[in-house]
């Protein structure tokens, strides 16, 4: 696919499905996007890749632009039948054809068998033989590490009032509401790498079906309903563009320590590059956002920063900060629990403050993360064991005799993460949106 054949798909959303995005203007640029050279973004000072020279690239600048207006109108037009159907119906459906195929859901829609073919229809640029493989190295990260660092990659999602706004208006502001995102987003990654997790009929194949709905139903109240969103500034809600950086996050990282070192992938760091790859295909973003390089995926991360304009508002960003980092994500208030949860809210914050900020604690703090001695000496003492643990395990996969073995622990383990995280609703309260117009659909709840 072209950016020609991209922007052409962005144009034809309006025909496609004018029930949602008749009133938008493609043509109009957002104020969210900055392609001025001298316009503020949220291209980090410390990067080697100057500003300049991204802007530079008048492809890569074009291909954001373009993503930041482009929907999932497969899945939108089945959110669409929520006045017909209801949204518990629409759920249903989905969790039935997921699991038991379409043919077992009664009086299927065509929307809905659209959406899920579409989902079946692996394009040639996915390799599925490195898929699994690539899984079965992400488990180690997923079992060992991603529990303590969760809530630091969730933060980084509300840095931004442009891309954060989505998660302000659908009544995430709470700490359960925010403790529920949180969970629910580790547990979807969790159940991508479990062994055949993306298989047609695996728990991640659905979840990835259900946190498209969720995205979809954002965007329908937020087009539809809501009287807080601006076209003229936001553009379209959840454009693939915002779904890219938590699609590839891991990718990125990895990416980014392999152009550190001036070295290509392994065929593993490859393997696992391709899982992510597919991940975001079932999520539904376009291969153009998806390159298989570790320059290229360094280099459209570090674009979308570069075009998105710089903006913290509190009464968005602030709120969605303060709700994530006071939200306590255990399942139990028991002591084993209250430590684990001590050391992942540390961990967590000396992570986001590293990896997303460079280390500016002053402006974490504006942003309401403190990050104290406390927290830098609990992640001195517990670090060593959560990364040397997860060290130890990946040298142990690298014995073929006790690969088997290795890999059933920390499937188990995995599976023991998952049930902590609690089951994934992957629901947004409605009745938290102010009618813009009084569509005779409105619904008490919705996905």
């Amino acid at each position: 696919m072209s950016i020609a054949t991209l922007q052409a798909r962005v144009r034809h959303q309006r025909d496609e499905l004018p029930v949602l995005y008749g009133d938008v203007d493609f043509d109009l640029v957002p104020e969210r996007l900055a392609l001025g050279r001298d316009d503020e973004s949220d291209l980090p000072d410390h990067v080697k890749v100057s500003r300049a020279e991204l802007l530079a690239d008048t492809e890569l600048v074009e291909l954001m632009t373009t993503a930041t207006m482009l929907g999932d109108v497969v899945c939108d037009a089945y959110v669409c039948l929520l006045p017909e159907l209801g949204m518990q119906r629409l759920i249903e459906m989905v969790r039935t054809a997921c699991r038991e195929g379409l043919e077992a859901v009664d009086d299927a829609p065509d929307e809905l068998v659209a959406f899920i073919e579409a989902m079946e229809a692996t394009p040639d640029w996915i390799d599925r033989d490195l898929v699994e493989r690539g899984a079965r190295a992400e488990r180690v990260g997923a079992a060992l590490v991603a529990p303590f660092a969760i809530r630091g990659a969730f933060l980084a999602t509300f840095i931004n009032e442009y891309a954060a706004l989505p998660m302000a208006i659908t009544g995430s502001l709470s700490d359960k509401r925010a403790a529920q995102r949180v969970n629910e987003t580790a547990s979807f990654f969790a159940t991508t790498v479990l062994p055949g997790g993306m298989e047609r009929n695996g728990p991640g194949f659905e979840a990835a079906a259900m946190v498209r709905l969720m995205h979809s139903m954002v965007r329908y109240n937020a087009l539809r309903r809501s009287t807080r969103w601006d076209q003229g500034r936001f553009g379209i809600p959840i454009p693939q563009v915002d779904q890219m950086p938590a699609g590839l996050i891991g990718a990125f990282l990895l990416s980014a320590e392999v152009v550190r070192a001036n070295r290509d992938f392994t065929e593993e760091e490859r393997a696992q590059i391709e899982t992510s790859r597919y991940r975001c295909f079932l999520l539904g973003l376009p291969e153009e956002l998806l390159p298989t390089d570790p320059e290229g995926l360094v280099r459209v991360f570090l674009a979308r920063a570069a075009t998105l304009r710089k903006g913290f508002d509190d009464d968005t960003c602030g709120a969605l900060v303060r709700a994530t980092m006071a939200a306590y994500l255990r399942p139990d208030r028991s002591l084993p629990n209250r430590i684990g949860e001590l050391i992942e809210r540390s961990f967590s914050t000396t992570f986001f403050v590293k990896a997303f900020l460079n280390g500016d604690k002053d402006r974490a703090a504006e942003m309401g993360v403190e990050l104290t001695p406390a927290d830098l000496a609990i992640v001195a003492l517990a670090g060593p064991f959560i990364i040397g643990r997860a060290k130890a395990i990946q040298l142990l996969r690298q014995v073929a005799p006790l690969r088997p073995p290795v890999d059933a622990y920390v499937t188990w383990l995995l599976r023991q993460r998952l049930r902590s995280y609690g089951h994934p609703e992957f629901k947004t309260d409605a009745s938290t949106y102010r009618h813009a117009k009084p569509p005779a659909e409105t619904e008490p709840v919705a996905v």
